[in-house]
């Protein structure tokens, strides 16, 4: 796998589009989000279909046309410079194939942040644009509303990418141990496995660094997910595996060192990333070094040019 082309970090007066492709956001946070990009000194426009809901299907966010026209369109606005997703849910897949992405191609590469649902967004851009995309906290949840760690890490990476090229946190440790190079890839598990043979999915993990989390998953459907992505091929040549949470789910140590733990390559848990208290902001292609024993995922580039 190859790094992939890495969007312009954000300046201050940059404008960016809050979007909701999968679930409905409720519009009190999706506004106190807004508030916070403001803070930041960015021009922030919230999408019509973000504080949507469908009236037949109550967990989207307005209709399928509604919400890829919306991404659609802010992608492909010249004064727009990063496309920030307000919650995950469900949704993204229902959307996806609806998106022109000759014209957000034509339109040049932009910032995408979310995660969760959004991981089959992350593919997409991934596969059809080529762009490096950030696994992030989303501005209408309430970790990002309520925990400023996690808000400035989002902020620092986004205004100030080489200040924050080393992650770890005060849980991670070592599955299996080792050193390895390759390039971010990844991240909630189901979503991953979910776009196995999709046209936005990403072909193979091999040259990769894994990142994988989920929540409030059953241990035999994450069991599940894991052997699909092994009896595919799809692990094939990973360079190293990096784990994050597994919020609510059921208990999965034992599991995951089954399922990961004999591909012969470095395996990392704990690192902070996903659905839980204080996540990380991770970067989607960029090449990067992880040292399973020093606990450390370290970037080799910063996440934005």
């Amino acid at each position: 796998m190859k790094p992939l082309q890495r969007p312009r970090r954000l300046v201050e007066g940059d404008r960016v589009v809050i979007v909701s492709p999968s679930g409905p956001a409720p519009r009190d946070r999706l506004e106190s989000g807004a508030d916070v990009l403001r803070g930041w000194g960015l021009d922030v426009t919230v999408a019509p279909s973000a504080g949507q809901r469908s009236a037949r299907f109550p967990y989207l966010a307005g209709d399928d046309d509604a919400r890829a026209a919306d991404f659609e369109a802010a992608w492909c606005d010249p004064d727009v410079a990063a496309v920030v997703c307000a919650r995950g849910g469900y949704g993204v897949q229902r959307m996806v194939d609806r998106v022109d992405w000759d014209a957000l191609r034509t339109a040049g590469p932009k910032v995408l942040v979310g995660y969760s649902d959004i991981t089959a967004l992350h593919s997409a851009v991934a596969t059809h644009l080529g762009l490096v995309s950030l696994h992030a906290p989303m501005t209408a949840t309430e970790v990002f509303l309520n925990d400023m760690a996690s808000a400035e890490h989002l902020r620092r990476t986004l205004f100030e990418p080489e200040s924050v090229q080393t992650l770890t946190s005060q849980w991670a440790s070592p599955v299996v141990g080792g050193r390895a190079q390759g390039v971010t890839l990844g991240g909630c598990l189901s979503l991953l496995a979910g776009e196995l043979g999709t046209p936005t999915g990403m072909p193979s993990a091999a040259g990769g660094l894994l990142l994988l989390e989920d929540v409030d998953e059953k241990a035999y459907r994450i069991d599940g997910y894991l052997t699909h992505l092994r009896r595919s091929g799809w692990l094939e040549g990973v360079a190293g595996v990096v784990l994050g949470s597994w919020q609510d789910c059921e208990p999965v140590t034992e599991l995951l060192e089954d399922r990961l733990g004999d591909l012969g390559v470095p395996v990392l848990a704990d690192l902070g990333f996903g659905h839980c208290p204080s996540p990380v902001t991770v970067p989607l292609g960029v090449p990067a070094t992880l040292d399973a024993d020093a606990s450390t995922l370290v970037l080799d580039v910063p996440a934005l040019a």
